[in-house]
């Protein structure tokens, strides 16, 4: 079963460019791992701090290798010093 996530990042002010930097980077790797089937980043367009990535897997396995990948641990690591909040939830597709 295919898992889908939206995870929503808030840039701490003046610090959006360097999050998109950090979250852009993560775009051309994650779509080479085995078993991504979506994953882009967005960026709002009245609200420029806010980001959103948003990810679909092939299963619960290729979710796991994204968190275990080299450019994961990266962004896991740096991303915090300029970020004011971060939630993701799980979506459902329809249809």
């Amino acid at each position: 079963m295919t898992i889908t996530k939206s995870v929503t990042f808030i840039a701490k002010e003046g610090s959006q460019e360097k999050m998109k930097e950090l979250l852009s980077a993560m775009v051309v790797p994650s779509k080479a791992e085995k078993g991504c089937l979506f994953y882009e980043i967005f960026q709002y367009e009245n609200e420029p701090r806010r980001f959103m990535a948003v990810e679909t897997w092939e299963n619960e396995d290729a979710l796991d290798g994204h968190k275990a990948s080299a450019h994961y641990k990266v962004y896991k690591s740096s991303y915090e010093p300029y970020c004011d909040d971060k939630y993701s939830d799980e979506l459902e597709v329809l249809g």
